[in-house]
């Protein structure tokens, strides 16, 4: 009899998890660990979602069963936020679906759409979902380097060149999750010639699209004739911090859209209704918490670049979601992404994801997630700043006070 099932055995150690059992050992013996590794929101949904999932929970006829597309109130909800916030118009009842987070949803289109032997392109480093969903469905990856969204789109026609057999569809997300790097309409234009050119079916993760700090990230359905070949997938997640509510939606291109709901239709009854019912609400209700949101977390980005950069760690500041994409200080590069993360908790007590589980391109990173209040984050500076003097990395010197620079320029004249 076999040990490993033929699934288990195409997935490699979940390089996250090295560092999770690092960080619960180590809260365990009582130390103080700085979490910025996994992307789990720490802010509250708002009250009046809350309170909608309340009320509704308490009526008797919503606990038995729900929808396994998702409520038609909330399909209508998502195709109304298509249409104001990027002039989409979807039919709810044949290019939307609610899916159990952003997760399950292209997970499930990965198996709807895959077959042992298709071959798919994906862009490296990502979202370990966007490779090992398909893996899972039996299909091979053909990663593209992706450490810029023109290096991923000019590698793709490489990949074109030299895969066997011809591929069958290709992974977009933006704005990018680990890297936080954001397109313009443009990009997607080429992608869908691209990919109408080669008859490929896209699959795009819309996760982090309302977290942003300059311009609106657009939607690749915003061009014309994508939803002939594109499918996104989108989540409450981050949005409006629900993560734990395990709801999101997959929108676009008809058949793909009927594709899953088949499959979803022999997996799960559709999420909780007092949830979905709940994000109802959360969509057409007042959209001052994601604007509140949105600002807390430009406020903890650029309290990690400021003090991050003055402990000795340069990080380039992001443009969008709720990740920065740091390179590994020189001094630990050789070592890699993980050996480096966990040198990090277990001497600084600061957490973060090595960028290996991302791909093979992402050793040289890491991921720092936005989930800390800006007093912990600064905490997370000083503990990385004695962290790299101890292994012998010159920090910049701190600027002197002002009281204290005229005391020394007083006692000097005198």
């Amino acid at each position: 009899m076999r040990l490993e099932f033929h699934k288990i055995r195409r997935l490699p150690p979940y390089v996250f998890e090295q560092v999770n059992i690092k960080k619960a050992a180590l809260r365990a013996a009582g130390a103080d660990v700085i979490d910025l590794g996994m992307g789990n929101p720490d802010l509250p949904p708002a009250k009046h979602i809350i309170e909608k999932l309340c009320e509704t929970a308490r009526k008797p006829d919503v606990h038995g069963y729900s929808a396994s597309r998702g409520i038609p109130g909330l399909r209508r909800a998502l195709c109304a936020y298509y249409d104001r916030r990027f002039g989409v118009k979807l039919d709810a009842n044949r290019e939307a679906i609610v899916t159990l987070g952003s997760k399950e949803g292209f997970a499930n289109l990965a198996q709807a759409i895959a077959a042992p032997g298709d071959v798919i392109l994906a862009p490296n480093p990502s979202y370990p979902l966007h490779s090992f969903g398909f893996i899972m469905a039996g299909a091979t990856i053909r990663s593209v380097q992706a450490h810029s969204p023109e290096e991923y789109l000019s590698g793709l026609s490489r990949a074109i060149k030299h895969s066997v057999p011809a591929p069958t569809a290709m992974v977009l997300c933006y704005p990018a999750n680990p890297t936080a790097q954001v397109v313009d309409l443009d990009f997607y234009k080429e992608a869908v010639a691209f990919a109408k050119k080669h008859e490929l079916w896209i699959l795009s993760d819309l996760a982090y699209t309302e977290i942003y700090f300059e311009e609106p990230p657009p939607s690749i359905l915003q061009v014309d004739g994508a939803k002939d070949i594109a499918v996104e997938c989108t989540t409450m997640s981050k949005t409006y911090s629900m993560a734990g509510w395990r709801v999101g939606f997959a929108a676009g291109n008809e058949r793909l859209i009927g594709a899953l709901a088949r499959v979803k239709s022999y997996l799960d009854y559709g999420a909780f209704t007092p949830v979905q019912v709940a994000a109802t609400a959360a969509l057409n209700g007042p959209q001052d918490c994601v604007d509140e949101a949105r600002e807390i977390y430009r406020s903890r980005r650029d309290a990690l670049v400021d003090s991050f950069g003055r402990a000795g760690w340069e990080i380039p500041v992001p443009k969008a979601s709720m990740f920065a994409w740091a390179p590994i200080p020189e001094k630990f590069r050789e070592a890699g992404s993980l050996e480096f993360s966990l040198k990090l908790i277990e001497e600084a007590h600061v957490a973060v994801a090595p960028g290996a589980g991302f791909g093979e391109h992402g050793d040289g990173h890491v991921r720092l997630a936005l989930v800390e209040n800006e007093q912990r984050i600064r905490q997370a500076a000083r503990n990385v700043r004695r962290f790299l003097e101890a292994h012998g990395v010159k920090t910049p010197k701190e600027a002197k006070p002002a009281k204290a620079e005229a005391r020394s320029a007083k006692s000097a004249a005198e």
